[in-house]
C-alpha cells in the first residue's frame, strides 16, 4: 500500500484566498484532487465540512499536509485532539515541510508549542478586532445592522399596525419582510 498525501487550507472569510496555500501543498506534493479546503469557516469553529472530508479521506500510512498548524486548529484543546486522532488511526501529520511525531516526547512539546502559539495568535486578533470594533463605536462610526425599511416605511408600517386590520402577518407580506423584522420595527416605533 502506497502512502498518500491529504491536504488540507482554510480561510476565514469569503475575501481570502486559498491560492497561496494550495501552492504550498502542491509543492508539497499533494495532488490537486487530493486538497480540502473550507471558504469562511474559522479555526475555532470544529465542524467544518472540508476538514471532515480530508480526515474521511486519510487511511493507515497516510499523511495529512496542512500549510500551517493555525489552518488546522486555533486552540491547542482542538490541535491536540486532532493529531491524537491522528496518531491512533497511524496517520502522520504534516505541518509545512516538518513531520509530526506525536509520539515521542519532543513531538508532543513541539505540537503543543506551535497550537500554543496558534490560540494566541487567535486571541490576539480577537482582542484587536474589539478593540477597533470599540473605537469606531466611540467615533459613532459603528451603529450596527441597518433597519431593512426606511424611517418612512417603519412610520406606515406602525399606521398600519395601530388600524388594527392587518395582521403581523399581513404587514411582513406588504412590507415583503419577516415576521421578526415587523415585531423589531414595533418595538422600535414603540420608543420613538
Amino acid at each position: 500500500m502506497t502512502q498518500i498525501l491529504i491536504g488540507y487550507a482554510r480561510c476565514s472569510t469569503d475575501k481570502q484566498d486559498l491560492a497561496a496555500q494550495k501552492g504550498i501543498l502542491a509543492g508539497l506534493g499533494v495532488a490537486a484532487d487530493r486538497i480540502y479546503t473550507d471558504h469562511g469557516f474559522t479555526g475555532t469553529n470544529r465542524a467544518r465540512p472540508g476538514l471532515d472530508q480530508a480526515l474521511a479521506a486519510l487511511r493507515k500510512g497516510d499523511t495529512l499536509v496542512v500549510p500551517k498548524l493555525d489552518r488546522l486548529a486555533r486552540s491547542v484543546p482542538d490541535a491536540r485532539d486532532i493529531a491524537d486522532s491522528l496518531a491512533k488511526r497511524g496517520i502522520k501529520l504534516q505541518l509545512g515541510t516538518s513531520i509530526h511525531d506525536p509520539t515521542g516526547p519532543m513531538g508532543k512539546l513541539f505540537f503543543n508549542i506551535l497550537a500554543t502559539f496558534a490560540e494566541f495568535e487567535a486571541d490576539l486578533i480577537r482582542m484587536r478586532t474589539r478593540e477597533g470594533m470599540a473605537v469606531a463605536r466611540a467615533k459613532g462610526k459603528l451603529r450596527g445592522k441597518k433597519p431593512k425599511l426606511s424611517d418612512r416605511q417603519q412610520q406606515e408600517l406602525r399606521r398600519m399596525y395601530d388600524t388594527g386590520e392587518y395582521s403581523i402577518s399581513d404587514l411582513a407580506e406588504v412590507f415583503s419582510i419577516s415576521r421578526p423584522t415587523v415585531y423589531r420595527t414595533l418595538g422600535r416605533q414603540a420608543v420613538a
